[in-house]
C-alpha cells in the first residue's frame, strides 16, 4: 500500500512547510485525526491564535484542509495527505535554498525526537530497549547502488503502511517507531585523495 501523498514542487510552498509548528500540526493531524485549532492548542501547549494562523497557512500549500465538524460551531482541520515529499534534485538556487531550509528545521526536529527518547529510554522494557536506539553504519556505494538501496528500504517500510491509515490493522503490543532516514554523503576533502578520485 501506498501512503496517501502531497508532493511539493514550489520553493514557496516548501518555505512555508519548514516551520515547527506547522510540521507539529500536521504530524498531529496525521496521528490523531480531525481537529479544532483550540484541540490541537491544547496538546501541542500553544495558542489557539498561534494555531489557527498556521493551520490556515498549511491550508494554503495543500496540507491541510477543512473537514466536516459535528455542529456549525465546530471547524476541525484535517490532513490531506499521510506523507509530504519534495524533489531534492533541482539544480535552481531558490528551491536548493528551499529543500535546504526545510531540511534544517526536520533535523532540528529529530534531534528533540532523539534527545526526549535518550531521557526515557531507561523507562523502556529491556525489549524495547534491545531493537532501538542510535546506530550509523558507513556504506560505499554509488549513485545508482545508494539509489537502488533507499528503494529496497522504502520497499520494506511500505509493508507496514497499511497500519498507519487503520488502526484496526496494528497488532497487539505494537507502539509507534520513529525511524529516521540520514543518508549523510562524506566531505570529499575528509577522504583520502586515493578514494576522492574514485
Amino acid at each position: 500500500m501506498s501512503l496517501p501523498e502531497v508532493k511539493l514542487s514550489d520553493p514557496k510552498a516548501l518555505r512555508g512547510y519548514a516551520h515547527p509548528l506547522r510540521m507539529a500540526l500536521i504530524g498531529l493531524l496525521r496521528q490523531q485525526g480531525p481537529m479544532t485549532a483550540t484541540q490541537a492548542a491544547e496538546r501541542l501547549g500553544e495558542s489557539v491564535p498561534n494555531c489557527s494562523f498556521h493551520l490556515r497557512q498549511l491550508a494554503k500549500y495543500g496540507l491541510a484542509e477543512r473537514a466536516p465538524g459535528a455542529d456549525a460551531r465546530e471547524r476541525p482541520w484535517r490532513a490531506t495527505a499521510l506523507n509530504t515529499s519534495w524533489d531534492d534534485a533541482s539544480d535552481d538556487p531558490q528551491m536548493r535554498a528551499a529543500v535546504d531550509e526545510l531540511s534544517a528545521v526536520q533535523l532540528a526536529l529529530y534531534v528533540r525526537k532523539a534527545e526526549d527518547f535518550l531521557s526515557r529510554r531507561a523507562e523502556e522494557s529491556t525489549a524495547w530497549r534491545a531493537v532501538t536506539g542510535f546506530a550509523d553504519r558507513p556504506v560505499y556505494v554509488t549513485v545508482d547502488e545508494m539509489a537502488a538501496l533507499r528503494a529496497r528500504i522504502d520497499a520494506l517500510l511500505t509493508e507496514y503502511d497499511d497500519r498507519i491509515a487503520d488502526p484496526a490493522k496494528r497488532p497487539a503490543g505494537s507502539r509507534k517507531v520513529s525511524l529516521i532516514h540520514l543518508a549523510l554523503l562524506a566531505d570529499a576533502r575528509d577522504l583520502g585523495e586515493q578514494e576522492a578520485d574514485r
